[in-house]
C-alpha cells in the first residue's frame, strides 16, 4: 500500500513536466544574448542553420530560422566565436531545449579576420590567385560592366572619371547589394549574369571603404568563385588602398579604389590624342621622305642616259638583232653548201655504180631465178637463164639448148 504522504503528491505525465519546463524556461528566458563558439554547423535544405554553440564546460543547441538569417552579412564557420540573441525553446518530442536565435554577429573583428585568412589559404592551396590564371585586361573596352550600388559614391566617382579619361566607353551599369545580409549571393548572381551577355568587355565589380563588417561580401567564397569562373576579366575595387578582399586576390587586376579602377580600365583621351598626334607627325614625315626618296629616284632615271638617248638605245638593240639574224642566215647557207656537196659526192657514187654504163662498156649480165650470177659455181647449166646486154636481154632455156643442136 502507499503512504499517505505518497498518495497526496501529484504524479505528473513526461508532458506535463516537459510543458512546465517549457513555459518555465521560455518565459524566464524570453531574450538573451550568449556568447560561445560555433560547432556543427549545418545549413540544411529548407535554408534553416542547425548548428551548437560551445564554451570550455557546456554546449546548447541552436537553430536559426531561415526567415532570419538571410539577414546575416557573412557566412558562419565552425570556430567562429559569435554572439547571439534569442530565446530558450523547449523541443518536447525530444525534451531537449535550445537557444532560438534571432540575430547573430562576430564576437570581434578578430573573428573575421581569421574566417578571412583562413578562406585565402585554401583557395591559394586551390590555386584561384595563380597569375596563369589572370586574364589580360582590354586595352580599349568598348563596354564595361559596373557592379556596384547604384547609389553610392563610388558609382559617382567611376562615372566621371570614365567620362574625363574616356568618353568613348560605354557604360552598364548593374544595381548591387554590397554590403550586409544576402550581398555575396547578389555579387555573384550579377557576375554570372553579366558572363551570359554578349558584348562585355571587362567588369569591375566594388565599392567605397568601411568596415571589416561592411567589405565582407567581398570576402565570401560564392563571389571568389564567381570571379574566378568569370570568362570576362575582372577588376576588383574594393575599400580603400589599405583595403584587402578575397575578391583583390582572385580578380584578374586589383585597384586600391573604384576611382583607380576607372583609371586602369581606360586609356587616357588626352594621351590618346598626343598619341594621335604624335602618330600623324611621324608618319607625314615618312611619307615625304618617301615621296622625296621616289622623286629622287625618277628624276635620276629621266635625267640617266638612258632617258636622254632612247633613239641611240633603240638602234643598238636593232644593230643586235640584225647581228643575230646575220649569224643564223650565214649559218643555214654553210648548212645548205655542205649539205649539197654531201649530196653530190653520194650521186657521183651512186653514177660510178650505175649497172647501164656497165652494160655500155660491152659487159653483160646474166640473170637465174631473178638474181644476177656473180659466180661460175652459182650457175645452173640445167636452168633457163637470162643474158642482160645494154641495148637489150636474151632468155635462154632447154628449148634453145636443143635448136643449137
Amino acid at each position: 500500500m502507499l503512504s499517505k504522504a505518497t498518495s497526496d503528491k501529484t504524479i505528473l505525465s513526461v508532458s506535463q513536466i516537459t510543458g512546465l519546463i517549457k513555459r518555465n524556461l521560455e518565459d524566464e528566458y524570453s531574450n538573451i544574448t550568449v556568447m560561445g563558439e560555433l560547432s556543427g554547423f549545418k545549413p540544411h535544405n529548407s535554408g534553416h542553420w542547425y548548428f551548437n554553440l560551445k564554451d570550455s564546460d557546456a554546449i546548447i543547441s541552436c537553430c536559426m530560422w531561415r526567415s532570419l538569417n538571410t539577414q546575416v552579412f557573412f557566412k558562419p564557420q565552425d570556430g567562429m566565436k559569435v554572439i547571439v540573441t534569442g530565446r530558450i525553446t523547449v523541443y518536447p518530442p525530444r525534451g531537449n531545449y535550445q537557444i532560438d536565435i534571432r540575430t547573430i554577429k562576430p564576437a570581434g573583428s578578430g573573428e573575421l579576420q581569421a574566417a578571412f585568412e583562413e578562406l585565402k589559404s585554401k583557395l591559394f592551396q586551390e590555386g584561384l590567385f595563380d597569375d596563369i590564371n589572370k586574364k589580360k585586361i582590354p586595352e580599349f573596352p568598348e563596354k564595361i560592366a559596373l557592379i556596384t550600388a547604384i547609389d553610392g559614391a563610388a558609382l559617382k566617382d567611376m562615372l566621371s572619371i570614365a567620362e574625363r579619361r574616356y568618353p568613348l566607353v560605354e557604360l552598364f551599369t548593374i544595381s548591387t547589394k554590397v554590403q550586409g545580409a544576402g550581398a555575396a549571393n547578389e555579387i555573384a548572381a550579377n557576375i554570372n549574369y553579366i558572363n551570359k551577355l554578349k558584348d562585355i568587355d571587362l567588369i569591375i565589380v566594388g565599392r567605397g571603404g568601411g568596415s571589416i563588417e561592411d567589405l565582407w561580401a567581398f570576402n565570401e567564397e560564392i563571389v571568389a568563385r564567381a570571379i574566378f569562373n568569370s570568362v570576362i576579366p575582372v577588376i576588383s575595387a574594393v575599400g580603400h588602398e589599405i583595403d584587402f578582399t578575397i575578391a583583390d586576390f582572385v580578380a584578374d587586376l586589383r585597384a586600391p579604389t573604384p576611382s583607380a579602377a576607372m583609371e586602369l580600365a581606360t586609356p587616357d583621351m588626352n594621351d590618346l590624342l598626343s598619341s594621335l598626334g604624335s602618330f600623324n607627325q611621324e608618319a607625314t614625315q615618312s611619307i615625304k621622305s618617301i615621296v622625296a626618296a621616289k622623286r629622287n629616284r625618277l628624276k635620276n632615271c629621266v635625267v640617266s642616259y638612258g632617258f636622254r638617248r632612247p633613239e641611240d638605245i633603240v638602234k643598238r638593240r636593232y644593230q643586235d638583232i640584225d647581228n643575230i639574224v646575220f649569224r643564223i642566215d650565214n649559218g643555214i647557207k654553210f648548212r645548205v653548201s655542205s649539205t649539197k656537196n654531201k649530196l653530190a659526192v653520194l650521186i657521183e657514187t651512186l653514177k660510178m655504180h650505175d649497172i647501164q654504163k656497165i652494160l655500155d662498156k660491152g659487159f653483160v649480165l646474166i640473170k637465174q631465178n631473178s638474181k644476177f650470177i656473180r659466180r661460175f659455181t652459182a650457175f645452173n647449166k640445167m636452168s633457163p637463164f637470162i643474158i642482160k646486154f645494154a641495148d637489150n636481154e636474151i632468155e635462154i632455156n632447154k628449148n634453145s639448148f636443143k635448136q643449137d643442136e
